[in-house]
């Protein structure tokens, strides 16, 4: 069987990443469906880290074409290739903070559901001065605490997908998770305003 032939008879959409991956080495219509499964999950990644809808954009684009460049020479080693794309997608993030110099921003606003609440870490707040209290608390929290939130409340990873993106063990996972939920619940508590208090336990079950 010739080598056209065998492309031919390739069927992308039932292949799973390993063996795209090692097809788009030399296919780039291989190449093109990992593009399909993952360019809306990245996209949402790197705008939550931005907060701007043009430059998400931008460099989605171009950790698909850094991926494209490197994939001849991508081994798999145990981390997933999806893992792979959003470490790609982390490095172009903290060299484009870096050189802007711009505060990392959490646009969790946009998520919003039409009664006023947000399918993510704010979801067991009741009022809008709660959840608007807690948009600003997490704001205020380091990049590394804010990628975990965005991974595991708006991407929906497992701790152990976390760790292979964020390049850490599980359990260093689940601890950082755990400070991040004590660093809210501290900055909820020194809100005068009771509601926010009350949504914030209820929220992280502290």
């Amino acid at each position: 069987m010739t080598g056209s032939d065998n492309l031919a008879n390739r069927n992308y959409t039932l292949a799973d990443d390993a063996q795209l991956v090692e097809w788009a080495k030399d296919d780039s219509l291989a190449f093109g469906e990992l593009y399909e499964r993952y360019v809306k999950k990245i996209y949402n990644y790197v705008y939550y880290r931005t907060g701007n809808h043009d430059d998400a954009e931008d460099l989605t684009s171009r950790v698909f074409f850094r991926a494209l460049g490197h994939i001849g020479s991508y081994t798999d080693r145990g981390v997933p290739f999806s893992a792979w794309l959003y470490r790609i997608a982390h490095n172009l993030i903290a060299n484009w903070h870096r050189d802007r110099g711009r505060q990392r921003v959490l646009p969790l606003d946009d998520y919003l559901t039409s009664d006023g609440h947000l399918d993510g870490p704010e979801a067991a707040t009741e009022s809008l001065e709660e959840r608007d209290r807690l948009l600003i608390s997490i704001r205020e929290l380091p990049a590394e605490r804010q990628e975990l939130l965005v991974l595991k409340f708006v991407e929906r990873m497992s701790n152990a997908e976390i760790g292979k993106i964020m390049d850490r063990t599980e359990g260093a996972i689940k601890s950082l998770y755990h400070r991040t939920l004590l660093s809210l619940r501290s900055t909820l508590e020194d809100d005068d305003v009771s509601d926010v208090k009350s949504g914030g336990r209820r929220l992280f079950g502290l």
